[in-house]
């Protein structure tokens, strides 16, 4: 073993052993990471700007001292003082490595920036927001009848527009008579109308007339992406929609790695609650650019997210969601001033955070039954979120049963040889000639197959990069489909499938999806521990979804809905034939898109949603997947493809899956015939 230090990149999962003194620019480029550099290291372009993480990485096997980097250098101070650098970051071109580290590249030092795939869906929402926007005329001062123009100015919102207890902010004072005395005493008032906790309060006032409006934000809060669409209150329209990675991924790409960060490192929670908060800085004013909007007219927020990612939100360490009984600090409705979360937004803005369901169903969950509404739903609807932690509901107007299942990165492109997150240049799509065992695929950023005129020329931009989550579900189930897998998920050889593209990989086999060493580029292969990633994360959440038809006393689901920026992307034939869901018609399978998106901006955009959402959480019974005992029996069963146990007969009168077995030891060329066992 190497005694040379190692070096973990985040948030692509490559590391390396590297001697003592090379700069982490020369590191990130022989191990083919993802960082930027236009200067040629001279320090100049700060295209390669780094976080080295500090502390103890228990998913990487990696403690991390203050001293595993060079020390901060002239170059480095030179471009800090000129052109400033954030706090924290270093030049990977100038930063060289001394012990073990773990370094996170940002989404602004990535060539290939990430796409993060969380659209808003179009909906149609009743708009009736909590700040809206009143003209008003107010009574002049007068000698005979002393009062201050702030109680005036409230007597008239209360005569004219019948709003009560009306409350105002010391900016608001700072700013009223003037603006009153500029608008002749006509003035338009932007009220947030309060709510069972708050009085109405005025937010922002104008001279005279104002022809504009304000603004509300509905963010996702996940593990791995952080979703925003910024929208026109009045309206109702999406402005403008942005995401960037959640910073945290360099804590660990995992919740549960997070929660044991935090255990482990003193510190550590505020560490994550700084990063996420600091990336939702970046993103409203990335978000308020793209929507050319004055960052000061966001006046409202709606978020979701899941337990752990609400806790460290609000600056609550999550130790407890991390052992049963994953206990909540609050699974209620939070209500909150934007500063109370250090946003960069209107000064008196709201912030809404919708209830958790228990433990391991947070917000998000409960966005995904606002926008998809199981509960009013005449058939049986199994509705999955599926991401790192993927949220299953089922139900009807009867009952709706909910649960989590952890399904882990894998879907999300980790823990894949070849594997990256949703950016140009990775295969999305993937088919597989069953005669010829021959694959043609398609990559993000580019409309023609591989196989197709003008697919090399218009894939130069980006190259062909590595895989991604709906290509790597599509590639195992076309494996499947062509005889290159059997149901245990073995890669038969080359003579077993007939095709060359199976090569020898260890004592087992992998195949080969594109070569691309004779130009430079990378070999992208499937192997069998991918299979195995696979087969582990899609295990998992079809026993939650089998748990829950266990507790509802079915065998079969009327229509399932695939939710989340992944479930979005998802084939359902595909998912179908890798057992990632129960088996129904493929009509009957859709997908919602960004789910808990969407039940954000109707939270956002409609105050009795709001109401209404809680009342609903209230009703949706929690099964909690660790410590049911069938759990693990579904679990064993549903490691199969597409399953070992349940039949498939929609499935199967589609498509047909080849009856192959393939040995372990792959030595034996007959035809994988099954070891028999020994009695």
């Amino acid at each position: 073993m190497s005694n040379d230090p190692l070096i973990v990149f985040t948030p692509s999962g490559k590391r390396g052993h590297f001697p003592v003194g090379t700069p982490i620019l020369t590191a990130a480029r022989q191990l083919g990471v993802d960082l930027d550099s236009v200067c040629g290291g001279r320090g100049i372009c700060s295209k390669c700007q780094i976080t080295p993480g500090l502390g103890e990485f228990a998913k990487h096997g990696v403690t991390v001292a203050p001293d595993a980097l060079s020390d901060w250098n002239a170059v480095e101070e030179r471009y800090k003082s000129k052109r400033g650098l954030i706090e924290g970051r270093r030049l990977g071109c100038q930063a060289t490595v001394q012990r073990d580290v773990v370094i996170d590249v940002p989404p602004e030092s990535q060539v290939h920036k990430q796409v993060v795939r969380k659209r808003a869906e179009a909906r149609d929402i009743t708009i009736n927001p909590s700040t809206k926007l009143y003209y008003v005329e107010v009574e002049e001062p007068d000698m005979h009848e002393p009062s201050g123009d702030l109680e005036r100015l409230v007597r008239a919102l209360e005569a004219e527009w019948d709003i009560k207890n009306i409350h105002a902010d010391l900016h608001i004072l700072q700013a009223l008579q003037p603006t009153l005395r500029k608008g002749d005493w006509k003035v338009t008032v932007a009220i947030h109308l309060g709510d069972a906790e708050n009085a109405p309060r005025i937010m922002h006032i104008w001279p005279g007339y104002y022809e504009g409006t304000v603004y509300g934000l509905a963010v996702d809060l996940g593990s791995t992406t952080i979703a925003g669409h910024l929208c026109d209150l009045l309206s109702g329209e999406v402005v403008a929609s942005s995401g960037i990675m959640n910073p945290q991924i360099r804590f660990g790409e995992d919740l549960m790695s997070r929660v044991s960060y935090g255990m482990m490192n003193p510190g550590g929670a505020q560490e994550m609650t700084q990063a996420v908060r600091e990336g939702m800085v970046s993103l409203i004013t990335q978000i308020a650019t793209e929507g050319q909007v004055d960052k000061r007219l966001i006046v409202d927020a709606v978020f979701v997210c899941n337990p752990v990612m609400h806790h460290l939100l609000l600056g609550i360490d999550p130790f407890e969601l991390g052992q049963a009984p994953f206990a909540l600090a609050t699974s209620g409705s939070i209500r909150l001033r934007a500063d109370d979360l250090n946003l960069n937004i209107h000064p008196s803005a709201r912030v809404y955070l919708l209830p958790c369901i228990a433990g391991h169903v947070g917000a998000d969950a409960a966005a995904v039954a606002l926008s998809e509404a199981p509960d009013k739903s005449e058939d049986l609807v199994l509705v999955v979120d599926v991401g790192t932690n993927a949220e299953i509901l089922l139900g009807n107007r009867e009952k709706v049963l909910a649960c989590s299942s952890p399904t882990g990165p894998a879907f999300e492109g980790a823990q894949i040889t070849a594997g990256q997150r949703a950016a140009p240049g990775a295969i999305e799509r993937v088919e597989i000639d069953p005669a010829t065992k021959e694959p043609r695929f398609r990559i993000i950023g580019v409309d023609a197959w591989s196989d197709e005129d003008g697919f090399a020329d218009a894939a130069a931009a980006s190259g062909i990069t590595g895989i991604c989550g709906s290509g790597i579900i599509e590639a195992i189930a076309e494996m499947r489909l062509a005889g290159l897998l059997d149901a245990s998920g073995l890669i038969g050889s080359a003579t077993q499938t007939g095709t060359s593209r199976c090569i020898a990989d260890g004592r087992t086999h992998s195949y080969v999806l594109h070569d691309g060493t004779a130009t430079g580029g990378p070999l992208i292969s499937i192997t069998n521990p991918d299979i195995r990633a696979i087969q582990m994360a899609k295990a998992a959440l079809y026993s939650g979804a089998r748990l829950l038809m266990d507790k509802f006393g079915v065998d079969s689901v009327d229509r399932v809905v695939l939710a989340g920026a992944f479930g979005a992307h998802i084939s359902p034939k595909h998912a179908m034939v890798l057992g990632m869901i129960p088996d129904a018609p493929l009509d009957k399978v859709t997908s919602a898109g960004n789910a808990a998106g969407t039940g954000a901006r109707i939270a956002l955009l409609n105050r009795d949603a709001r109401g209404e959402i809680e009342q609903t959480v209230h009703r949706i019974h929690k099964v909690e997947t660790a410590i049911e005992p069938r759990f693990q029996e579904h679990f064993v069963n549903a490691s199969a493809i597409p399953n070992s146990a349940d039949p498939f007969p929609i499935l199967n009168s589609i498509v047909t899956l080849p009856n192959v077995s393939f040995n372990a030891g792959g030595g034996d060329e007959s035809g994988g015939r099954r070891r028999r066992r020994r009695a």
